[in-house]
């Protein structure tokens, strides 16, 4: 009887401990939705690092649309997100508990555009791509018309999968399009069209993708929040163009040649979301009808982690 009680026992103890390891494993679980393009290297980077230099595991979602990355994010599925910075305001405008808490990179972003267009006031009456409505590219695209003197009116816009942008550029389904990269160096790289302009061409300093966390995570586990968003800064830091293609070709299975075109137009140093740069995106925002109130600095970005 003593034998039975004892065995009892120690099945209860290694229960208990198993229970409590898996607790501690999944405490040290940061799991990040991100889209597989250049935009998302500072995430990317800081996963190869973060187990032996953080002391945490992030656990990388894969997905193949905004739509689908967002639903994520906002049914609580993931614990943060590399996401378009405009889509993530709009989600904190309709209530859902996440806050950005740095930038995802800076500039980056191209139009790109059939070799027949030369300047912005070409574009009149041409057909457009956009990956979503709410994104720097909607904006982008709007600063690049107001070169030409034209409106939004003037073009025909159409929102494609970025996968489908440099293809129906080069069968003439579009006349231009503005889009993560590495999407806009495929479209020069296989010679369907040129660049007509660089983000910072248009908009200095311009906002783009950001990381974004649950309002749950932070509040729940703020020292492992602060840890990752600091092994994040650093680790875009640590991003020099060489560094970047090794981690981007690790991920998106890009060309040297797309690859060494697209790093060319980004960086990832100096990650933090100022409230000067994020006041300007606010402004255009709202200047281009994307939002009618689009959330404070105060209310989305957490400048304290």
């Amino acid at each position: 009887m003593k034998k039975i009680i004892s065995a009892a026992t120690a099945a209860v103890l290694a229960l208990s401990l198993t229970a409590c390891g898996a607790k501690q494993d999944k405490k040290k679980t940061v799991k990040i939705a991100y889209l597989p393009i250049t935009h998302s290297l500072a995430v990317l980077e800081e996963a190869e690092q973060a187990e032996s230099e953080l002391g945490i595991d992030i656990e990388l979602v894969k997905y193949g649309s905004w739509p689908e990355l967002l639903d994520a994010l906002n049914s609580g599925r993931v614990d943060g997100a590399s996401v378009l910075i405009e889509l993530a305001m709009k989600s904190k405008q309709e209530g859902i508990g996440i806050k950005a808490v740095a930038l995802g990179h800076h500039d980056g972003n191209v139009i790109v555009t059939s070799d027949e267009i030369n300047t912005a006031a070409d574009l009149k009456g041409k057909t457009f791509a956009i990956p979503h409505r709410q994104s720097s590219h909607h904006i982008l695209l709007r600063d690049a018309l107001a070169k030409g003197g034209l409106t939004i009116d003037d073009v025909s816009v159409t929102e494609l999968a970025p996968t489908e942008m440099p293809s129906a550029l080069a069968s003439g389904q579009i006349d231009g399009y503005c889009v993560a990269e590495p999407f806009g160096a495929m479209g020069v790289s296989v010679g369907a069209g040129h660049v007509l302009y660089t983000s910072e061409e248009l908009w200095e300093d311009s906002l783009c993708c950001g990381l974004v966390l649950t309002d749950k995570f932070i509040s729940e586990r703020h020292d492992d929040a602060k840890a990752f968003v600091d092994g994040y800064k650093k680790a875009g830091d640590s991003l020099d163009k060489q560094k970047a293609k090794e981690v981007a070709k690790k991920y998106l299975g890009q060309t040297d040649e797309v690859l060494d075109i697209s790093l060319e137009w980004i960086s990832y140093s100096d990650l933090e979301i100022t409230e000067e740069i994020y006041d300007t995106l606010a402004a255009k925002v709202k200047e281009y009808g994307l939002s009618d109130d689009p959330p404070s600095y105060e209310d989305f970005v957490d400048a304290s982690l």
